[in-house]
């Protein structure tokens, strides 16, 4: 699957390497198999809820917690929630923002799994745990990506939180 992931040079800011999962998502037997490959780790589980990273973590995330029968949980950038929310802010490799979550997002969930697109520091797979340790009673089961930079180490700093991971490439 390495060969559909493009990367594009200097995007969003010089320096980047940003990887494109466009082109998996565009053939529909590529998308089946990142989503039956992303799920199989957690299929004998019980997942209550797969949370996710906006943006492009949504599209796997909602695919995932359909397989798994699971409900799909959004952590969105600052003013997309309404009501009351749970937030953290956290560094990305090319500036700070924040996540954010409903405080009752997951009143009926307690096995949980994150879903994202891509690891690269860590920084924001480590904000989603933040913000799951902000609730009481909850069990992160793991985090699923589809690629890892391990030259950024990401995987290492959930490793030192005690979080599973399973990523279907590195680059």
């Amino acid at each position: 699957m390495k060969e559909y992931v493009k990367t594009v040079p200097d995007y969003p800011i010089p320096g980047i390497q940003f990887r494109d999962i466009t082109p998996l998502l565009q053939d529909s037997g590529l998308f089946s198999k990142v989503v039956d490959e992303m799920s199989n780790p957690w299929e004998h589980m019980v997942v209550d809820a797969v949370l996710s990273i906006e943006a492009r973590g949504f599209i796997m995330a909602g695919a995932i917690a359909y397989k798994l029968g699971a409900a799909f949980i959004p952590l969105r950038k600052p003013d997309k929630l309404p009501g009351e929310t749970f937030s953290v802010s956290f560094e990305l490799e090319y500036g700070k923002t924040e996540m954010h979550i409903h405080k009752d997002a997951l009143d009926r969930h307690e096995r949980l799994l994150i879903i994202d697109d891509l690891l690269a520091t860590g920084g924001t797979a480590l904000a989603a745990v933040d913000l799951v340790e902000k609730f009481e009673n909850k069990m992160l089961l793991g985090a699923g990506f589809i690629i890892d930079l391990p030259a950024l180490g990401g995987a290492e700093r959930l490793a030192e939180r005690n979080i599973a991971i399973h990523t279907l490439m590195e680059f």
